[in-house]
């Protein structure tokens, strides 16, 4: 007989408590919050440190084990051809909210030398391409450890799939050490991770505290406005036109999230995708997806297929317009979103991540101040917690539904998975 482990001693309930208790004294001591910034640092830091390796890892097995070229191109070209409908998508829906609400309508325009200072020191952190041309140059690494050592997820994954190829091209018993190699030092980088996941309420504490410590009190109505809203929108894309995909795609949106509702909680609080990143490659591949199809969609997704950025990059671009009086014509606006399709791909290669890559878009696009990132950066850490929480449920859904697509996914696994979590039977329908 299963004993069933105590609520307060899952990683979930922790998660939210802290994430609780890191609004409260955000709240009552602003001040003495903000210090607390260093452990949701140090926490994204240990994190970090592993996902390069684990990426690598992940995808260089995904492709040795397809067995041969065509089934790695199947899936690889499926994936990325989701990508960019889901990510236009996205983007649409966040610029067609906000010329809807016309979000940032009326608001004065004078921005504080405090914000603009913090907006220098966060783009000084980071390089964001400032054409496509340097972008797609950007992708190509010079230096195999040099990827790894400046976290460029773009140039780890190049990396990786040339390597993985080139195992490919080896014979069967060349390539068979090879692989049982890599196969034991990524189990060790799993366990590594499960060991840094023990500290994520602490993470999440000390981020959300210093959010709440460094803004609550400060931001105006026009920019919690703008925060709402984008909720709402970020709202609508996954419980309707990611509810929508999945039915399509014979599974359901609500089941899934209650499968990967730790993970969810943990980038929630963190703001960071990629501290769930380690646990999704293995959650998934559990839950019916082979292992081939998480080790090439997952980790791609993470740099192709963000739409939470997506759809905070066309809204805050029409906030900033309106902001300061600049009446954006369709046309401009269709060019805008033509290069943030691009520029949207490089938010998880870059230093600075989301805000860093839309201030190199607003930069080139030429139409709006540059000045005006300032407005909006006091509030960027509530959204980014809501845009990292889409790119991962985004980027999940992603990896089901074109395994389902390319005929990798096994209905049993899932199945016993919700079995094993809801305690129901195994014959349970998805």
């Amino acid at each position: 007989m299963s004993t069933v482990k105590p609520f307060w001693k899952g990683l979930t309930f922790q998660v939210l408590a802290a994430m609780m208790l890191g609004i409260v004294l955000g709240f009552a001591m602003p001040e003495f919050a903000v210090k607390f910034k260093i452990l949701g640092d140090i926490f994204l830091k240990l994190i970090k440190t592993a996902v390069a390796p684990l990426i690598f890892f992940t995808v260089v097995h995904g492709i040795a084990s397809a067995g041969d070229i065509k089934k790695v191109g199947k899936i690889g070209v499926r994936a990325l051809i989701y990508f960019e409908l889901i990510s236009t998508l996205a983007l649409a829906l966040g610029l067609g909210w906000a010329n809807l609400l016309n979000i940032g309508a009326g608001m004065g325009s004078s921005v504080s030398e405090a914000a603009s200072s913090a907006v220098s020191a966060t783009l000084a952190k980071g390089h964001a391409p400032s054409s496509t041309m340097e972008f797609i140059y950007a992708i190509f690494p010079d230096n195999f450890i040099g990827a790894f050592a400046g976290g460029q997820l773009l140039q780890v994954l190049v990396i990786s799939i040339i390597f993985g190829f080139a195992l490919l091209a080896l014979t069967q018993e060349k390539r068979s050490a090879i692989e049982s190699g890599m196969s034991r030092i990524s189990e060790c980088f799993f366990e590594f991770i499960n060991l840094i996941m023990r500290l994520a309420p602490f993470g999440a504490f000390g981020s959300v505290a210093y959010a709440v410590g460094s803004n609550g009190s400060s931001v105006l109505l026009s920019l919690l406005n703008l925060v709402l809203m984008f909720y709402v929108a970020v709202a609508f894309f996954i419980f309707v036109v990611l509810a929508a995909i999945c039915r399509l795609s014979g599974f359901s949106l609500w089941r899934f999230l209650r499968y990967i509702k730790d993970e969810i909680f943990i980038v929630l609080g963190t703001a960071s995708s990629e501290s769930a990143l380690p646990r999704l490659l293995q959650k998934l591949e559990r839950f019916g997806c082979s292992r081939q199809s998480v080790g090439l969609i997952l980790p791609t997704g993470y740099a192709f297929n963000l739409d939470g950025t997506s759809i905070y990059m066309s809204m805050c671009t029409l906030f900033i317009a309106n902001a300061y009086g600049i009446d954006l014509s369709w046309q401009q606006q269709l060019g805008i979103l033509a290069v943030m399709l691009v520029t949207s791909k490089g938010a998880a290669a870059v230093s600075g991540g989301t805000f860093v890559v839309f201030a190199a878009t607003v930069a080139t696009v030429g139409h709006l101040p540059v000045e005006g990132l300032a407005l909006i950066f006091g509030v960027y850490r509530f959204m980014s917690m809501a845009v990292a929480t889409c790119n991962t449920i985004g980027n999940s859904v992603a990896t089901v539904v074109v395994s389902r697509w390319c005929g990798e996914f096994s209905e049993g696994d899932a199945k016993k998975e919700y079995s094993r979590l809801l305690n129901r039977r195994p014959e349970s329908s998805l």
